[in-house]
């Protein structure tokens, strides 16, 4: 069944618009009419069955019949990833919903050579992959920043998974055994890695848990998707 995000609250009987590019998907690609029912999420009120209501020129009206799953929060991890290119960012972050992140967090580093960073495109391109993949909400993008700025504001209560290509440090699924399942973070480098500086500083945090993703250099997007993978695998929601 079709899946989309709304902002509205969903409550039985609660009618509502969508935008213009979800009318028109919704009437043109996909030839829904009055009647038609289709599933609805907002990252508040869980899961809802909604049918057309109404259909005009420019709209659709839709109105919710009844809750299909109540809401759930999925694991509180961030994937904090240094800027890459375009394209290999926006795969970044489709595969980040898919895989149940959280938060993604855009950060400078020394060695960051990207374009600049439209978060618009991103947020729209998190918001499609967790209609597609099924969650019940959608991963909150926020604004580029520095990384050094970022580790002075950082909560100490967040652990910090640390992706250090200098190859000295434990194998991720090793460095993960035995640690609390709260609140984490999994940091990626740019394609240049981290520099000298960043790592010490990096290393001489309490919160960090350094780790090595294997003895190939990867590109950024190869070690995020492997990253997120392997933490959900250990502490994450693929537990049962």
């Amino acid at each position: 069944m079709i899946r989309l995000f709304v902002p509205h609250d969903l409550k039985l009987a609660a009618a509502f618009p969508l935008d213009d590019g979800q009318s028109r998907y919704l009437t043109s690609v996909m030839r829904q009419g009055v009647g038609d029912e289709i599933l609805v999420f907002n990252g508040r009120d869980g899961e809802w069955r909604c049918a057309v209501a109404q259909v005009g020129k420019r709209f659709v009206i839709l109105e919710a019949r009844g809750l299909e799953r109540p809401q759930m929060a999925g694991p509180d991890l961030d994937l904090v990833i240094a800027l890459v290119k375009r394209g290999r960012l926006e795969t970044i972050v489709e595969k980040a919903a898919e895989l149940g992140v959280r938060r993604i967090r855009p950060v400078v580093t020394a060695h960051t050579n990207a374009d600049r960073v439209r978060t618009d495109r991103l947020k729209t391109i998190a918001m499609e992959a967790a209609e597609q993949t099924g969650r019940l909400d959608v991963p909150e993008i926020l604004e580029p920043e520095k990384l050094e700025r970022m580790l002075k504001a950082w909560d100490g209560g967040r652990a910090l998974l640390f992706c250090d290509e200098a190859g000295d440090a434990r194998p991720v699924a090793e460095a993960l055994a035995g640690k609390p399942q709260g609140p984490w973070a999994i940091l990626i480098g740019p394609e240049g890695g981290f520099s000298p500086a960043e790592r010490d500083r990096l290393r001489g945090l309490a919160f960090t848990t350094p780790a090595s993703l294997g003895p190939r250099i990867l590109r950024a997007d190869t070690a995020a998707i492997s990253a997120m993978t392997l933490w959900q695998a250990t502490l994450g929601d693929w537990q049962g």
